[in-house]
C-alpha cells in the first residue's frame, strides 16, 4: 500500500472563482505510482470549496450565480455582526459545496468522466492564495 501527499499552491480572483484542478492532481497520481485506489482532494480553509463539474464557460457563470442565490452576499449574517468582514456568505457557500472531494484511481489515473473535471471554487470576497492537500492512497502497479 502506497501514501503519497503533497500540495499545491493556488491563486484565486476572488469570489466567484472557478478553476480546474484536474491536470494537477492527475500529475500528483503520476509521481505517486498508485495504480488502483483513491486520490483525495481538500483545500485549506473555510472560504473555498472543492467539487467535481463540467468545466465549460456557461456553468463558471452558474455555478457562483446559484450559490450566490442560494446564500446571497447581502444578507445579515450573525458572522457578519461580529465580524463585520463581509464574507459571512462566502463561510456557507464554501459549507455547502465541501472542502473535499475523493475520486477513485484507476491505471494510475484518476477516474473522471468525460466532461468532469475537479475545481477549486473561491468562495471569499477577496482573492486568496489557496493551499490543497492532494493525498493519494492504493497500491502500486505490478512489475
Amino acid at each position: 500500500m502506497i501514501v503519497h501527499q503533497e500540495t499545491l499552491q493556488c491563486s484565486t480572483t476572488g469570489h466567484g472563482d472557478v478553476q480546474d484542478l484536474t491536470q494537477a492532481v492527475a500529475a500528483v497520481v503520476a509521481r505517486s505510482g498508485v495504480a488502483r485506489g483513491l486520490v483525495h482532494v481538500h483545500v485549506v480553509g473555510s472560504t473555498a470549496a472543492v467539487g467535481t463539474i463540467e468545466l465549460e464557460p456557461g456553468l463558471q457563470r452558474d455555478l457562483p450565480e446559484l450559490m450566490d442565490r442560494l446564500v446571497p452576499p447581502h444578507e445579515t449574517y450573525y458572522h457578519e455582526l461580529t465580524w463585520h468582514d463581509g464574507n459571512a456568505h462566502a463561510h456557507l457557500q464554501a459549507t455547502l459545496l465541501g472542502a473535499s472531494a475523493t475520486v477513485p484511481v484507476r491505471d494510475g489515473q484518476p477516474v473522471l468522466g468525460t466532461w468532469q473535471q475537479l475545481v477549486l471554487v473561491e468562495c471569499d470576497v477577496r482573492p486568496r492564495q489557496r493551499e490543497l492537500v492532494v493525498t493519494v492512497q492504493g497500491v502500486p502497479s505490478q512489475s
